[in-house]
């Protein structure tokens, strides 16, 4: 499915600054980027950089003096995804995990899955198919949590969402994870444009590896799970922050749209009644 995706930054810098921006799609097998473009005015010198593994593309560049200056992404995309029946993805024991994977299973700084364990096993532990888990948390967290914005910020971890029962979706994410590696489920945080999000901005999610795959899940079901174009997975939200800034800077404007390149679309949500996973190859 083609999509059209795009991102306006304005940032004043006060002062000689550096910036790490990831705005860009990630290259992979689920995702061709077709044409892309990237644009600082005034123009400065950028370099790009790509983890090890692909998940994610930095542009840094340095800010010499003073200045305000306005970035535009606008790429193509052509995704890829499959959906499996939910009851065919089974446990994967903690001994057959490949080793990528391992990190997925600990807390990190925002999914604090240690605090979570008894909460998580006396809600979930008893479901016996590891994707019907998911789905189950997934739902109470959509039941349970007020999408909320303005409700929560950069400090609030999953344990604090479960507190305080709102937040928005990098919170809802946070929390799916963090449950998830407290059933011993993998667990990563994805961020990424996404097709009829009202209103248009980039959207966090969460991918739970279940039967030796990468399956999407969405708490907040405010998008539909086929419109989504990954930028970047990481551990939780630091690891995937849309721009890491040292130095003085303020950003003044920020923007996301992603919109469909072609005539059809059938969005795709799961539900109680969807036993089906659906898969970015």
């Amino acid at each position: 499915m083609k999509l059209n995706v795009s991102a306006n930054l304005t940032y004043e810098v006060i002062s000689s600054s550096t910036i790490i921006l990831n705005i860009h799609a990630t290259r992979s097998k689920s995702q061709a980027i077709l044409s892309e473009s990237f644009k600082i005015d005034p123009y400065i010198e950028i370099e790009e950089l790509i983890t090890l593994q692909g998940e994610n593309r930095y542009i840094r560049f340095e800010v010499p003096e003073a200045a305000t200056i306005n970035i535009t992404y606008n790429a193509l995309i052509d995704t890829t995804f499959k959906k499996t029946e939910g009851k065919l993805l089974k446990d994967v024991p903690v001994m057959q995990l490949p080793p990528f994977v391992l990190p997925y299973l600990s807390p990190s700084r925002y999914c604090q899955s240690d605090k979570l364990y008894r909460f998580a096993n006396s809600r979930f532990g008893k479901i016996k198919n590891a994707f019907e888990k998911v789905l189950t948390l997934t739902n109470w967290i959509y039941e349970n949590v007020e999408y909320l914005s303005g409700s929560t910020n950069s400090e609030t971890s999953a344990y604090d969402t479960v507190t305080e029962q709102a937040g928005v979706c990098r919170d809802f994410a946070h929390l799916g994870i963090a449950l998830c590696r407290a059933l011993s489920i993998p667990a990563r945080y994805f961020t990424g444009y996404s097709y009829m999000l009202t209103p248009p901005d980039f959207h966090a999610c969460f991918e739970a590896f279940l039967g030796g795959e990468w399956v999407l899940f969405d708490a907040t079901k405010l998008a539909p799970l086929n419109g989504m174009v990954k930028i970047a997975t990481g551990r939780d939200a630091a690891d995937t922050a849309i721009a890491t800034i040292f130095g003085n800077i303020n950003c003044t404007a920020i923007s996301a749209n992603c919109a469909l390149a072609a005539d059809k679309f059938r969005p795709f949500y799961y539900n109680g009644k969807t036993p089906r996973g659906l898969t970015y190859l």
